[in-house]
């Protein structure tokens, strides 16, 4: 177990509100930049002179090495300890967020993306791990019901946020706007969150399998951005090719390592298999509507930055007020329901999102499918996170909630990559989405709906008999 004085946080405590309080300011400063560049997307476009292709890179550059270390990240957590992990995480994401504000051109503002998502990727899972690791058992639910809400509400205030900068100043300020609130969080951090780690020697970091899975995602990625847009060149089918390989590749190694990042014996906990596998399809849905709600309001609506930031603002407030709730009801009448009924409801939202286009009044068509939208997502987050730290053992919840973590920055990675082309959206249209847009929704209508059969037949209320990983030292996902 982690460090037994370390178990009995109470969340009405004050420590127990300035742990989680760090844990969300931390956490929501990497969950904020993935969302609010996504309003800055048209801005940098004019000044930087992007095409479709290269805003996709932006966003998908950064989710890049975030999905592909967060599980690294997780784990060294879990080695050398959770909270000097998370903060050196925000030190990282302050550096590298200056170096996407003073980008002089696109080249390099992806660059300085993809070193901000190997920062972020030693952030957040330690932030969620820390919740699991502090709290007593019986307020960690709460505690983890109020992180999925907060967090998310970082997430949806993004756009809004990143709208009123933009127009205010310039896009360069929702990189600099992160530097102020990283170093709040290291302060709260140092003062109130105490430090947790795994019991048991440090094992060898799986370098193999951390570089595999990057070179593997990033040749996929390369190769569903650039192929369609392009005419598949030979360099996007040999990066596809080497990323198929080297996905491949990280299946062996970690089935076969001592000291794996990814233990795959975890999966064999139906309940953590099937959260993750909805994570998966439902995260990679949002992932892509967050991306073209964004650019299409502005390209083909004509909202100004601010005005398609406020569009979203309903899921801010929705969140605010319903997250812990949600935690709650997960945790007495079990996951399972909710996370059936909530993707339904999120795709219901989409469904209401295909009708947004040109002609089309906010209060008639845009506000009521970001309404349904929201209270499909609160119904859905917390216990998606409760379920997967239930399904682990303590020693692993760095690990645990890092792979859950990880899954969906890779689904969001690849459904930004991927579904532009599905939906028609030609790689060279300038970043208008007026053609594809509804298409686009449908597609993530059915990936949410898949999200809730799945849900509705992998996930159990009991861990009974659910093959959940043991916290025995024997156990080959424990030892680590």
């Amino acid at each position: 177990m982690s460090t037994a004085s370390h178990g009995l946080v109470r969340f009405d405590s004050a420590q127990g509100r300035w742990v989680v309080a760090t844990a969300v300011l931390g956490s929501g400063i990497a969950f904020l930049d993935g969302t609010v560049v996504n309003t800055a997307l048209p801005a940098i476009q004019g000044e930087l002179d992007a095409s479709l292709a290269g805003l996709q890179w932006i966003l998908t550059g950064y989710l890049l090495t975030l999905g592909s270390l967060l599980v690294l990240g997780g784990s060294l957590g879990d080695m050398f300890g959770r909270r000097r992990l998370f903060v050196a995480g925000l030190v990282g994401f302050s550096i590298t967020s200056m170096l996407c504000g003073l980008a002089p051109n696109l080249g390099v503002l992806i660059a300085a993306r993809v070193l901000q998502g190997v920062s972020a990727a030693a952030l957040v899972p330690g932030s969620l791990a820390m919740l699991s690791a502090v709290f007593h058992p019986e307020d960690r639910a709460k505690a983890i019901g109020a992180w999925s809400g907060l967090a998310t509400v970082a997430t949806a205030l993004g756009p809004f946020l990143g709208g009123w900068l933009i127009d205010a100043v310039s896009w360069r300020w929702v990189f600099f706007i992160n530097l102020p609130l990283a170093v709040a969080a290291v302060v709260i951090a140092q003062r109130f969150v105490p430090e947790t780690r795994a019991d048991g020697d440090v094992a060898p970091i799986d370098v193999p399998g951390a570089v595999m899975l990057s070179v593997g995602l990033g040749g996929v990625v390369y190769a569903l951005i650039e192929g369609p847009g392009n005419g598949w060149s030979v360099p996007a089918v040999a990066a596809g090719i080497v990323g198929v390989l080297s996905l491949g590749a990280f299946a062996v190694i970690e089935a076969r390592s001592a000291h794996p990042m990814v233990p795959l014996s975890m999966f064999r906990s139906r309940r953590f298999a099937g959260a993750n596998a909805a994570t998966f399809v439902i995260w990679g849905a949002l992932g892509a509507v967050f991306f073209l709600v964004a650019v299409h309001l502005q390209q083909d609506l004509g909202y100004s930055a601010l005005e398609s930031g406020a569009a979203m603002l309903p899921v801010t407030f929705i969140m605010m007020a319903l997250s812990a709730k949600s935690g709650e009801l997960s945790q007495r009448i079990g996951p399972r329901l909710p996370m059936t009924i909530g993707p339904l409801v999120v795709a219901a939202g989409f469904a209401l999102m295909s009708r947004i286009g040109p002609g089309r009044s906010y209060p008639a068509v845009v506000l009521p499918a970001v309404l349904v939208f929201s209270f499909g997502l609160v119904i859905t987050v917390a216990p998606v996170n409760v379920t997967v730290l239930a399904a682990v053992s303590d020693e692993r919840a760095g690990v645990g909630s890092a792979i859950n973590n990880a899954v969906a920055r890779v689904a969001s990675l690849l459904a930004i990559a991927v579904l532009p082309a599905l939906a028609g959206i030609a790689g060279s249209s300038g970043g208008s989405l007026s053609k594809g847009f509804a298409k686009a929704m449908w597609i993530c209508v059915g990936l949410a709906a898949f999200g809730a059969v799945i849900s509705a037949l992998t996930i159990v209320n009991s861990l009974a008999g659910d093959g959940a990983v043991s916290s025995s030292p024997t156990s080959s996902a424990m030892v680590h």
